[in-house]
């Protein structure tokens, strides 16, 4: 049997063997299979026969199995899958790299600004992530973009040339070379292959506007979701019901927007408007980071399931999800506002900052204004924000912290490092650097022992309610506490009318509900 240097080191071969044997779609994304008589590689659920095993190595990216000689194959379309979990399991420099990678970091600032990002020289970076992954920044990003050409060649009538930018490619020729090689086709026979199925063939009708279908894999609560989305939605800048949620972003090369829901077949849909369309690739990955969607909802149900205390919670909420964050600045912003208040309060206070200091766009399905720039909360933020003085001031330094870059807040951070440069801050105390570590970061092992909601939770549920003994608990679900926690938000009974007023429950804060 041929074993892949770079194969995810949490299956063996033989357990990867039997996944595509039986065609499991729960391993769709998360390792491809390269077929040595072929020169293909497939997913795991693809229905050509299965290869001999002595035919097969695995690969933990389809950028590996491209540097290995093969190309995708053209019934499965591995490109097509979900994202791994793994990258937001995996805390070290090969899991940070590629959530940068994702948001395209390596097309806004090459190669050397992901090594500098991640503390290493670029020839060594290169090394590691060649070691670790079987494939270099450049191919892995290579990688990434040839997955969006293909998404937007199967999913939008996108002219070929509008594709290719899109993709983050620098020119047509570029494009067309990598879709030929990674797929074995030219761009428009890709596109001539795609299935045509009600809601799948969306024209984009204005220059900007994109609909695409965002795959997810197993169960997904869309419903928790959206509420999530609705009870805290910034006015002027978001805007949600029960069955969608939209709002205005900041990107490299402008204002954006984009909108969330569910259609007739449950897939989720993104819809996006763009000031330049080489940002849609970020918008696509940070829209999949909101609403978890590259998480594993299966292995997340299973493993919590075992426990009897949880099993009726699960059963109950199949497919929780960890809403992620759209831009971790805005993260931190919006968990220290809504600190000690409630949810409406939080909301309150945060759509009049946006209205004050938010910058006005135009042409965004209502939407009117973007979430404040930093400089502008450090500048005036002062002005807008009410509250006790020593919280404005640590909102108002925390943004300029930010606005300096004297505090570096991204996905692509150290866990470690970003809590004690969050800690480090005046205001922020160990609550809010650990869930703002779970929300920007997508760590799904964080838990928040001291949080009011989280024991309320634990105490319906039937366990302990002290934080010393449910943190004890709490550890028998590593590595899925951020998914428990979710669970015990969501298993607070429901306050009783005219609930005596008081200090606002960790449930009642922006940050948190």
């Amino acid at each position: 049997m041929t074993h892949g240097a770079s194969a995810p080191a949490s299956m063996t071969f033989d357990e990867r063997y039997r996944a595509i044997d039986s065609r499991d779609t729960r391993f769709d994304g998360q390792f491809v299979t390269a077929v040595r008589s072929t020169g293909i590689y497939c997913r795991p659920s693809c229905p050509a026969r299965t290869p001999k095993p002595s035919n097969v190595t695995f690969y933990p990216t389809s950028a590996a199995a491209h540097e290995a000689g093969y190309r995708a194959c053209k019934r499965c379309l591995p490109e097509a899958a979900p994202g791994s979990p793994q990258w937001n399991l995996r805390g070290d420099t090969a899991g940070r790299a590629m959530r940068l990678i994702a948001d395209g970091v390596v097309e806004r600032e090459g190669v050397p600004g992901l090594a500098r990002r991640l503390g290493y020289s670029p020839r060594h970076l290169t090394r590691l992530l060649s070691t670790e992954l079987g494939a270099g920044p450049l191919a892995l990003s290579r990688a990434h973009r040839a997955q969006t050409a293909r998404m937007l060649l199967v999913g939008t009538d996108l002219p070929a040339a509008d594709v290719a930018f899109s993709a983050g490619f620098a020119s047509v020729r570029q494009f067309n070379d990598t879709v030929r090689e990674v797929f074995g086709m030219a761009p428009l026979e890709l596109r001539a292959r795609r299935r045509v199925l009600p809601g799948t063939r969306v024209a984009a009708p204005t220059p900007g506007a994109i609909d695409l279908v965002l795959p997810h894999r197993g169960p997904l609560d869309a419903a928790g979701l959206f509420a999530w989305m609705a009870a805290r939605a910034v006015d002027g800048a978001e805007t949600a019901t029960s069955t969608s949620f939209a709002r205005t972003l900041r990107l490299a090369g402008g204002p954006a927007w984009f909108e969330l829901r569910l259609d007739d077949d449950g897939r989720v849909r993104l819809r996006a408007r763009l000031t330049h369309l080489g940002d849609l690739s970020t918008l696509v990955t940070r829209a999949r980071r909101l609403f978890d969607l590259d998480a594993d909802p299966i292995a997340v149900d299973e493993a919590l399931s075992r426990h009897p205390e949880l099993a009726p919670l699960v059963a109950g909420l199949p497919g929780i999800r960890v809403p992620g964050a759209a831009d971790p600045h805005e993260m931190l912003i919006r968990a220290m506002v809504g600190q000690q208040i409630t949810v409406v309060a939080a909301r309150t206070a945060l759509s009049a900052l946006t209205v004050a200091l938010g910058d006005t766009v135009e042409g965004f399905d209502g939407a009117t204004r973007l979430f404040p720039a930093m400089t502008a909360i450090a500048e005036h933020g002062a002005e807008v924000l009410r509250g006790p003085a020593a919280r404005i001031r640590s909102i108002v330094g925390a943004a300029a912290a930010l606005a300096d870059g004297s505090l570096v807040l991204t996905t692509g951070d150290d866990a470690d490092d970003q809590r004690a440069a969050l800690l480090a801050m005046p205001g922020i105390g160990p609550w809010t650097a650990d869930y703002v570590r779970m929300r920007v970061l997508g760590d799904p092992d964080v838990f928040l022992p001291g949080d009011v909601a989280v024991r309320s939770g634990a105490a319906a549920a039937g366990l302990p309610s002290d934080p010393k003994p449910l943190t004890a608990w709490a550890a028998r679900t590593a590595p899925w506490r951020s998914y428990l926690t979710a669970h015990l938000w969501r298993a607070v009974p429901p306050k009783p009318p005219r609930a005596r007023r008081g200090a606002a429950s960790a449930l009642d804060k922006e940050a948190i509900a």
